[in-house]
């Protein structure tokens, strides 16, 4: 077989269902309510209580709002797309698995190890943002930790390790090795505190809304003497880019299809209600943040609870941090899930080490990637802020999307008579948004960014053709 026939090999859909129907490897717990969870659990957390606020003070102002809206457009694309791919092709390993299917090996290897090192960033990036809101709350109580404890080195003087931050990673990682169905039912009671935390902050704080913080909505272009920009609308571009981090997550809910119920009609129904409810909830928060506290004043490790606690409702910033240390949880759980499994989908393919695909004798769970996860996440958590974490994170997930629309295309065309459970409206038009919007958003982060992104990708070349091209399933096959 030549090089090129290697690399373009494809599992055929109708295969991929076939073999849906005879795999025994995770058991069938979750309803289009828990997968709803999932998604609910991995897109709203830290983007609510840390990001919109950051943003708004480093790169947006008011219209932190309007990056969430761009970002949102770009996600939305996407998620129709995830939606008809879900009830067509319902197999662990989401993106990955149906790249598979289209694209070919190589280009499903690339994007199963770019799912891989993005949602391990997004657990500790989560964790790290977790953690400023438990320290709120310990001291409060007068149970500080010690300056070198408090978060990664560069964030503050004094600072070494987010300790907080690495022991919640490691601890979701050891939940998730247990029955799916009991950390699902946590997950579930998780999101709903958090629902009920933004409804709280969202009710309290209209009441307090000053529209002068609204004005102007768009600040002016500031260029410091290095030439690095803030503000007009090239920084809402920028605070786009960052905040995408906060309104992707649903897809974390299509790696756990082999644990659903009715995975053909319950994915593509949990895709779409998890986005739209978020979007809702993001819009609406960063209206009522940006006006009850100038942008100006939202720029630390917690930005919502501060916010309240500078008008002197005291109350609203404790209950504040109290749901954001139980919410943002679920962003850990849905994101170690979703990392766990596509480690499992690539070693089940023969990509990576058999070793990996082993699930767990008792509970079923593929335990060795989510307890391996949870040590490096931990670590990655404890020793890097969450800037240049969710900076990393957004350009692979917005590559992911790319892949996703654009595979959609190739499949109307080439194979128009499959089955769809969901199709995705107004195609090519959706997935075109949603590839240029991806494009957009990619072209607002940082050099730096691409750096670090092409690394990882040299390293995953070196992995596949030193050992996933020769130990391929679908080659010996």
């Amino acid at each position: 077989m030549s090089l090129i026939a290697r690399l373009t090999r494809h599992k055929s859909i109708e295969q991929l269902q076939a073999e849906l129907g005879q795999r025994r490897d995770f058991r069938r717990v979750l309803g289009v309510w828990q997968l709803t969870s999932i998604g609910l659990g991995g897109i709203i957390g830290v983007g609510i209580f840390v990001l919109a606020g950051q943003q708004a003070a480093a790169n947006a102002g008011p219209a932190v709002a309007l990056a969430f809206l761009i970002a949102g457009v770009a996600s939305a694309a996407a998620a129709l797309c995830y939606a008809e791919f879900a009830g067509m092709i319902p197999v662990t390993g989401s993106a990955y698995t149906y790249g598979y299917a289209v694209l070919g090996e190589f280009a499903a290897w690339l994007i199963g190890w770019d799912l891989l090192l993005e949602y391990a960033l997004i657990v500790a990036a989560v964790a790290s943002g977790w953690a400023g809101y438990l320290q709120k709350i310990l001291e409060a109580v007068g149970l500080g930790l010690p300056v070198w404890a408090q978060g990664a080195y560069g964030t503050g003087e004094g600072r070494y390790f987010n300790v907080i931050a690495a022991v919640v990673a490691m601890a979701i990682a050891v939940l998730l090795t247990m029955r799916t169905e009991l950390g699902a039912r946590i997950n579930t009671i998780v999101v709903l505190i958090k629902i009920l935390g933004v409804a709280l902050i969202i009710g309290v704080g209209v009441f307090y809304v000053d529209p002068a913080n609204w004005v102007p909505f768009i600040p002016e272009r500031i260029v410091d003497a290095d030439g690095n920009g803030r503000f007009g609308f090239a920084g809402v571009v920028t605070a786009a880019a960052v905040v995408f981090f906060a309104v992707f997550g649903y897809d974390t809910l299509t790696t756990a299809a082999e644990e659903a119920k009715n995975p053909q009609r319950d994915l593509p129904r949990a895709i779409l209600l998890s986005l739209g409810i978020s979007m809702a909830l993001y819009l609406t928060i960063s209206f009522v943040l940006t006006g009850v506290a100038h942008y100006s004043t939202l720029g630390n490790d917690a930005p919502v609870a501060n916010a309240f606690n500078a008008i002197g409702l005291t109350w609203v910033g404790i209950a504040i941090s109290v749901t954001a240390v139980t919410g943002i949880i679920s962003v850990v759980f849905a994101f170690m899930l979703g990392a766990a499994r596509i480690w499992y989908a690539l070693a089940r393919d023969g990509l990576l080490p058999a070793w990996f695909a082993k699930s767990h004798p008792k509970y079923g769970t593929p335990y060795r990637p989510t307890l391996i996860l949870g040590v490096l996440t931990g670590l990655a958590a404890g020793a890097f802020p969450i800037g240049e974490l969710a900076e990393m994170v957004n350009i692979g997930v917005l590559a992911a999307f790319i892949v996703i629309c654009a595979s959609v295309l190739v499949l109307r065309v080439r194979r128009p008579e499959l089955p769809r459970a969901f199709r995705t409206p107004w195609v090519p038009v959706v997935p075109i948004l949603g590839i240029g919007f991806s494009i957009w958003l990619i072209s607002g982060l940082p050099l730096h960014t691409y750096e670090r992104f092409g690394i990882w990708l040299l390293l995953g070349l070196v992995v596949y053709f030193g050992y996933g091209i020769r130990h391929s399933r679908l080659g010996r096959e």
